[in-house]
């Protein structure tokens, strides 16, 4: 079968012997690629024979040189020696180049679609935790905690709801309001009730408050003294309220002359230096001195360090009354954290007690150095271990006592 006796068929004879010989493609070929075709065949399989017998008739060895996908063979001196084709080389370290940066490219478009991961689950966290009004219980608190709302009326002007809500509340609601609960908000909602004992009472929507997780206490403001109570729920952004506890009713409070600003400083009273300390009254600040001025003045007593009396410095330390200022300063240090229930811990080599809920804590000694805490936990399968190493330090300094005039800035 020759060039030209194939040139002289019809593209469908052509067709019909390129389908016998079994090749890829022949149908959408065109008369020329099908004799193209037809041709290579034909000399691949001359050449396979052809080497057959060579090897068979002469016993030569063929020592081929790879270059990937293609081989050049070349014949000097009646043997086959093969050597690589440098244009297949060139077209291979092109290949590879362009390998390289689509795994490189790959690998960038892995990396940020994880950080983009990343970031939506931490959104997803925060907005759960923003959500979330599951209260935690207080360290000193005993007993269960129970779904229950308490109003308390703080003056005629000011109302004080107070609550606790459990998971399984939490979760009854999320599952009754399904696919709602993803747009939904909780809510502090105030009503009004109207009728007096014994009667039927009606209530009104007077106000609604969107409140956040982490929270169980909310002061609220009343333009005008009335009865009412509180809801504590979940509302959807289709207006359905669904509600986790109720509170109690409380009555119209009496606005009189006698509620002046007094009285609500003595509920402050026993925490007043806290309260004090949180406005800003400790700060070096300007507006510090208007704070202590209304503290002192509405509490009747001085907050603070004690002013100087009259006596100087060296009159205080020659009296035989009172010599020196002893003062002592002593520091510890708690570590706390969590893990999960059921493994070990161990801090400096003592093991450590895990609550229920992988919760630990422990209150070591912080003498005047440095030192290394190293912290060992293993999972509770014993299939993993995990080191943390604690590094604090101590330094602390006692001064010499200075009259009140003088500053100790330069020992600083």
């Amino acid at each position: 079968m020759t060039v030209a006796s194939l040139k002289q068929m019809r593209v469908r004879e052509l067709a019909r012997i390129a389908k016998q010989s079994k090749i890829r493609g022949w149908h959408a070929m065109r008369k020329d690629q099908l004799i193209n075709e037809l041709v290579r065949r034909a000399t691949a399989g001359q050449s396979i024979r052809g080497t057959n017998a060579d090897q068979d008739s002469h016993k030569e060895t063929c020592e081929e040189y790879s270059t990937g996908e293609t081989k050049r063979t070349l014949y000097k001196n009646g043997r086959q020696t093969s050597k690589p084709n440098r244009s297949t080389d060139i077209q291979l370290q092109a290949d590879n180049s362009k390998t390289d940066k689509r795994s490189q490219k790959k690998k960038r478009a892995t990396v940020q679609r994880e950080i983009a991961v990343k970031r939506i689950k931490d959104v997803q966290a925060q907005q759960s935790r923003v959500k979330s009004l599951v209260t935690q219980p207080e360290p000193s608190q005993k007993g269960k905690l129970r779904n229950r709302a308490v109003l308390m009326a703080r003056g005629p002007h000011w109302l004080h709801a107070f609550w606790e809500i459990t998971s399984d509340s939490v979760q009854r609601v999320k599952a009754a309001m399904e696919t709602k609960w993803h747009t939904a908000v909780p809510i502090l909602r105030v009503l009004e009730v109207f009728g007096d004992k014994g009667e039927t009472p009606s209530e009104r929507i007077v106000r609604e408050i969107q409140i956040h997780g982490g929270v169980k206490n909310w002061f609220i403001d009343m333009y005008k003294p009335m009865p009412c109570r509180v809801e504590v729920g979940y509302k959807t952004r289709c207006g359905e309220f669904y509600k986790l506890c109720r509170s109690n009713r409380i009555a119209a409070a009496r606005v009189c002359r006698d509620d002046s600003l007094d009285i609500h400083w003595k509920d402050i009273e026993s925490d007043s230096t806290r309260i004090f300390s949180l406005s800003g009254g400790y700060t070096n600040d300007t507006d510090s001195e208007e704070v202590r001025k209304l503290f002192e003045e509405r509490l009747r007593q001085p907050l603070g360090p004690p002013k100087p009396n009259n006596m100087t410095y060296n009159e205080v330390n020659t009296s035989s009354e009172k010599k020196g200022f002893p003062m002592e300063v002593d520091a510890e240090l708690v570590i706390f954290g969590s893990t999960e229930k059921g493994s070990y811990l161990s801090i400096q080599g003592e093991p450590i007690d895990i609550a229920s809920d992988g919760s630990f804590r422990i209150r070591l000694e912080m003498p005047n150095r440095r030192q290394v805490i190293p912290i060992y936990g293993q999972s509770a399968s014993g299939l993993e271990q995990q080191i943390v190493v604690l590094a604090v330090e101590r330094n602390t300094r006692m001064m010499e006592p200075r009259p009140i005039g003088e500053t100790a800035s330069n020992e600083l």
